[in-house]
């Protein structure tokens, strides 16, 4: 990756972070943890690799995101605002009444870029598998990615989804899986383990890749070896609460709101 773009993608993210710190806080509930260890995930979709226009939400040909972890619904939203989607005012309003930011995306509510409502964990992907293979029959060229969670692993709807889209041979869907190994209740492999990922993968007919899922040379890394043949699968492993030390990987911080003190001091650490 060339120095300037690492750098713009880099410095983006720090801003987004910031945004996320800024509407949690206000809004005085949140995910915070998960939705910070996803924000480079989704700077680089949106700053480097979907093929979308913000001035345009519903362009024919676009490049679809199906976000299946709902509750780090702050990181999608922030990056729209950043993308130009809408106004960045707007974030101020997270979870209030008669906000179009509600706690989880919802297609009710009308948030420019949104594809799907979510929040019910191990759905997603069974979407993402039926907008593409639905993209197949109508000979329609994008990409559908979907991002779901580790935890959402656990859900046997899932296994269902990645079955089908080796069966279809979906070359045109990639999972990422935010790997935090953290959950609401604690540590993902206390809860329930889902580990080895890799070759639970593989056995299911996926294109296996893992990275560094808070490093963007590495993300891109990943992006580069994609199997244009069969679905890929990207592990990204990242940490919960990435750039703030005192929450990293501490699921208390999970779904809490830093109060006025917090969010300050939060967001001096990021400068």
């Amino acid at each position: 990756m060339e120095i300037a773009k690492l750098k713009y993608l880099q410095n983006t993210s720090k801003n987004i972070r910031k945004d996320i710190i800024k509407s949690i806080s206000t809004a005085g509930s949140g995910h915070l943890g998960g939705s910070l260890g996803i924000t480079d995930i989704f700077t680089f979709l949106y700053f480097h690799y979907l093929n979308h226009k913000p001035s345009n939400p519903n362009y024919e040909l676009r490049d679809k995101l199906i976000l299946s972890i709902g509750h780090v619904a702050p990181a999608l939203y922030v990056s729209l605002a950043h993308a130009g989607y809408f106004d960045k005012q707007e974030l101020q309003k997270l979870r209030k009444t008669g906000s179009m930011l509600q706690g989880h995306p919802s297609l009710t509510s009308k948030v420019p870029g949104i594809e799907t409502s979510s929040g019910s964990l191990g759905q997603g992907l069974s979407i993402a598998v039926g907008m593409a293979l639905a993209d197949k029959c109508d000979d329609i060229s994008r990409k559908i990615v979907c991002i779901c969670g580790d935890g959402e692993l656990q859900e046997g709807q899932v296994w269902e989804a990645v079955m089908s889209a080796s069966h279809h041979k979906l070359n045109n869907l990639i999972a990422i899986i935010d790997k935090n190994n953290v959950q609401i209740d604690g540590k993902t492999k206390n809860v329930m383990n889902i580990d080895p990922l890799k070759p639970k993968w593989e056995a299911f007919g996926w294109n296996t890749i893992e990275c560094n899922g808070n490093d963007f040379e590495s993300i891109e890394s990943c992006f580069s070896n994609l199997n244009p043949n069969i679905p890929n699968v990207i592990i990204a492993n990242t940490k919960m609460g990435k750039g703030i030390p005192e929450i990293e990987n501490n699921y208390q911080w999970h779904g809490k709101a830093p109060n006025t003190k917090e969010c300050d001091r939060f967001l001096n650490i990021l400068l």
